[in-house]
C-alpha cells in the first residue's frame, strides 16, 4: 500500500453503487492512501460494508449521510471534512468502476507540481461507449468553453479530477447550485471564473452494461434539462462577467508575450 498523503486524498461520491463500488475502493487504496467514501444516503446497504471495509484498513475513510443530496452535496461534505483535516486537494472519482484507478497517482503528481490548478480527466471512450452519451457531452463542453472565453475545459463532465479544496469550497459556498448531477459542468466554469486554470490529462472511461454490474442512475430527459437550466445561468453569469474575462484573457496573453 502505498504511503499516506498530508496535502492530496481520493474522494469517492456514492450512492447506490452496486456491488462494483468495493472493487472501485480496493483499486484506489491500492494506488493512493488516504481513500475517502462519501456514501450519499444510499439504501443498498453499501455503507455497512464500506464501513466494515473502513475498520481494517487506517487508510480508508468512510462518510455516511442520513439522506441523498446529490453528488455535488456530497463531493462538498468531503471536501470540508478534507479541509478540516488539512489536506489542500481531492481526487474525486466514481464509485461505478468507470473511472481509472491506475491513473490516480498521475493525476496527483500533476496537481503537486501546479498545485494552484484543477486536473480535468479528458475520457477516451472505448468503442463500445454509448454513442448518445459521447455525442451528448460535446454540447456541454461548448458551452462551459464559451462561457470561459475557451480558459482549456478539455471535458466538463467528466469526474475524474484533481480539485485544489479552498476554491473549490469557496465556489459552492456562494450559491445554492451545484449540488446534484449539475456538480461537474459547474464546478469547472466557476472555477475558471474564480481563475483556477485547468490542465487536462487523457484518462480511459469504461462504461459497464447491467449484465456487467453496471449501475446508472442518469435520466435523459431530468438530467439533461437540469443540464440545460445549469448553462442557462452560466450565461447569464458569462455575460455578467465578460468584461473582467476579457480582461484577464489580454493581460494574460500580454504577460506571455503574445
Amino acid at each position: 500500500m502505498p504511503a499516506a498523503s498530508t496535502s492530496h486524498l481520493v474522494l469517492i461520491p456514492s450512492y447506490n453503487p452496486g456491488a462494483k463500488v468495493y472493487d472501485t475502493v480496493r483499486a484506489a487504496r491500492a494506488q493512493w492512501a488516504p481513500v475517502w467514501v462519501v456514501v450519499d444516503g444510499s439504501t443498498d446497504g453499501s455503507a455497512e460494508r464500506l464501513q466494515a471495509m473502513a475498520a481494517a484498513d487506517p487508510g480508508l475513510h468512510v462518510i455516511v449521510l442520513p439522506e441523498n443530496r446529490g453528488k455535488g452535496a456530497a463531493v462538498l461534505e468531503g471536501a470540508r471534512a478534507a479541509a478540516r483535516a488539512g489536506f489542500t486537494h481531492v481526487l474525486t472519482m466514481d464509485s461505478d468502476g468507470q473511472h481509472p484507478a491506475d491513473l490516480i497517482p498521475a493525476f496527483m503528481a500533476a496537481s503537486q507540481a501546479a498545485p494552484a490548478c484543477m486536473v480535468l480527466g479528458k475520457p477516451v471512450f472505448a468503442a463500445d461507449a454509448p454513442r448518445l452519451r459521447v455525442n451528448g457531452r460535446k454540447v456541454s463542453n461548448g458551452w462551459a468553453n464559451l462561457e470561459t472565453l475557451w480558459m482549456g475545459i478539455g471535458d466538463s463532465l467528466y469526474g475524474f479530477r484533481v480539485y485544489p479544496i479552498e476554491p473549490l469550497c469557496r465556489v459552492m459556498t456562494g450559491q445554492k447550485w451545484m449540488r446534484r448531477f449539475d456538480f461537474d459542468p459547474e464546478a469547472v466554469v466557476r472555477l475558471c471564473w474564480d481563475g483556477v486554470q485547468p490542465l487536462n490529462l487523457d484518462a480511459p472511461v469504461r462504461y459497464f452494461r447491467a449484465d456487467e454490474g453496471g449501475v446508472s442512475h442518469f435520466n435523459y430527459l431530468r438530467d439533461n434539462t437540469l443540464l440545460t437550466w445549469m448553462h442557462t445561468r452560466l450565461f447569464l453569469g458569462f455575460l455578467w462577467r465578460l468584461p473582467g474575462l476579457v480582461w484577464r484573457r489580454a493581460a494574460g496573453r500580454a504577460e506571455s508575450g503574445e
